[in-house]
């Protein structure tokens, strides 16, 4: 119960961050954005200073405190992509077009970031900075897909066929998604399961947390920033040609 309340919550406070960012002054994301990096660097302290090193990897082991958190941001955006994708099928609108676009951007920055950091962190711990891991592929083809799906918005001149087929595809691709999650469970993995905060030492649950808001902060940035530039760029695609908007005054 305890958990579900603070889905919802953290749900409500994204949401409302977002809609606030996009919808307030340029002031209010330049003030996130320090905000972001404020608890970047105090979360660099935690996790590199205030954190215990882990009985088994050490110090290698810090590199947890970006890998994981960069993941969950992916993680939330390519989902975010999924459910504007749902709901512009059923009404179309272009803000629900521009956030689609502006989360699969998004998700594919922190996924890359992740996966690149997860190969660094894998050098030491397997022996290779790749292995063909459930997870590990799993995402690599989430990302292969996103980075598909951002071509073909670029590929399609018709707006609103680029919607649509863009929405097909988000929806098609997040069949990925699940898998990703569950891949440590369903097959025999090199990847670690998901860990439990009363299986790790507090310390280092509050150096991830800290972490998390960071990255956190980050995401609403990038993301209301990349949703207002899409939505400007369908304004320009939908406006008038000047000589007809001319004849229309």
């Amino acid at each position: 119960m305890t958990h579900a309340l603070f889905t919802v919550v953290g749900v409500a406070v994204v949401g409302g961050g977002l809609y606030a960012l996009v919808r307030g002054p340029a002031s209010w994301r330049a003030g996130v954005a320090v905000l972001a990096l404020v608890l970047l660097v105090s979360g660099a302290w935690y996790g590199l200073v205030q954190a215990p090193p882990d009985r088994e990897m050490g110090n290698v082991q810090r590199i947890m405190y970006v890998h994981v958190p960069a993941q969950w941001m992916a993680l939330m955006a390519v989902t975010l992509n999924f459910l504007c994708s749902v709901a512009y099928l059923f009404r179309p609108s272009w803000p629900k077009d521009a956030l689609a676009e502006a989360s699969a951007e998004v998700g594919l920055f922190f996924g890359a970031v992740g996966l690149v950091l997860g190969s660094i962190w894998g050098k030491p711990t397997w022996g290779v900075y790749w292995s063909w891991d459930p997870r590990l592929t799993s995402e690599a083809i989430l990302l292969v897909a996103y980075a598909g799906y951002l071509a073909l918005r670029r590929f399609i001149d018709d707006a609103e066929r680029r919607a649509v087929w863009s929405a097909v595809v988000g929806i098609i691709i997040a069949v990925d998604i699940p898998i990703i999650w569950f891949s440590v469970r369903w097959w025999r993995s090199l990847h670690q399961m998901q860990s439990s905060p009363s299986t790790v030492d507090p310390d280092m649950v509050r150096a991830l947390r800290w972490n998390a808001f960071a990255f956190l902060a980050l995401w609403l940035v990038f993301l209301s920033t990349r949703y207002l530039i899409a939505r400007a760029r369908t304004e320009r695609e939908m406006a008038p040609p000047p000589m007809v908007a001319e004849a229309a005054t």
